[in-house]
């Protein structure tokens, strides 16, 4: 059976509880029809970069599924038709991600206060001339007084 990676944007006004319901509910269209999910993550409430529907926050779920196309043809029907589901995306992959997501190793690393290490960048020495033309100090210029 195929492999999918399926990932919904739920409006931001529904509680944690109520995306769960609504995961519980897609994943249930997903087994009716013959397919399994092999893991769910609940990435939480992100800021969007844009407005979606007036909405600038999401709930964000992933589901890796194996199912067939049909299974998946009924869930994106069944996000369209709900008010909840502002986005979804499907992608099929050769073979599902182990352990946690990105969007998950990310949140990790980040509670753990790691920035990542630019290491040494070195006596970055004498910038130089900085390019260009000559500046004259303001207040300096040729104008003509009312005195002239």
């Amino acid at each position: 059976m195929p492999l999918y990676e399926h990932v919904y944007l739920a409006r931001q006004d529904l509680s944690t509880q109520q995306v769960e319901e609504l995961t519980a509910k897609l994943s249930a269209v997903i087994t009716d029809a013959g397919g399994k999910i092999a893991k769910t993550e609940y990435w939480g409430l992100k800021s969007l970069t844009y407005r979606i529907s007036k909405n600038r926050k999401a709930h964000l779920t992933l589901l890796n599924v194996e199912a067939p196309s049909s299974a998946l043809n009924e869930v994106e029907r069944q996000e369209r038709l709900s008010e909840d589901v502002l986005r979804y995306l499907t992608i099929r992959v050769e073979e599902h991600e182990e352990g946690p997501s990105a969007m998950m190793r990310k949140s990790d690393r980040d509670d753990r206060g790691d920035r990542g290490d630019r290491g040494d960048r070195g006596d970055r020495g004498d910038r130089g001339d900085r390019g260009g033309r000559e500046r004259r100090p303001r207040g300096d210029d040729d104008a003509v007084t009312a005195e002239d």
